[in-house]
């Protein structure tokens, strides 16, 4: 599920909005540079690695690609191995890295092929947390303050997207405001029945 909430950056319990519907989510985020747009998801290997992932998605990688410029592409992916015993750390260690508010000398333009993971945007006093799901492409400006949570067991795949190999080294501001909100898991826990 695909899902915008949106705080007070000073007080993350009062939800000023909350939807998945992607055009609305789109909207709230275009005044401020934000994109976000669907695309059609290709049905691939649970194994598959970066040459097949980008030649299924070829036509649309071009696209941005050509719009950035961003002449860069790469696939990441992050599946738990229950095999692993290392993979709780290795998991951890990248959730972390990532987690407090930074920002980055270039855009960061994510396709998520496969499961989820949450940008928060600190922008002009609110906080936007925007769950992105297979099929979401999102691209954040260069100099937006934001985090990103991948949850505790994280999974996803992504097209990444660069203009320089060193362009996409975070600038961390030091606050702890990533730490006041609600994580990616409590943001799609189901609501309590009453």
């Amino acid at each position: 599920m695909t899902l915008l909430q949106v705080m007070p950056a000073d007080d993350a319990a009062n939800v000023l909005v909350r939807t998945e519907d992607v055009t609305e989510i789109a909207a709230e985020l275009a005044p401020h540079g934000i994109r976000l747009e669907r695309w059609p998801t290709v049905p691939l290997a649970g194994d598959a690695g970066q040459a097949e992932v980008l030649a299924a998605y070829a036509s649309e990688v071009e696209r941005v690609s050509a719009e950035g410029p961003y002449p860069l592409v790469d696939v990441v992916r992050m599946v738990p191995d229950d095999a692993d015993p290392e993979w709780p750390a290795k998991a951890e260690a990248a959730r972390t890295k990532f987690l407090d508010e930074h920002t980055h000398d270039e855009d960061e333009v994510r396709f998520f092929v496969e499961g989820s993971g949450c940008f928060y945007l600190h922008l002009a006093g609110k906080v936007y947390a925007v769950v992105c799901t297979a099929g979401d492409l999102v691209s954040v400006p260069a100099g937006t303050t934001h985090w990103f949570d991948m949850g505790a067991k994280p999974y996803f795949c992504a097209i990444r997207f660069f203009q320089e190999e060193d362009g996409w080294v975070a600038g961390f501001t030091g606050t702890s405001i990533s730490a006041e909100m609600p994580t990616l898991e409590e943001l799609v826990a189901p609501e309590p029945r009453s």
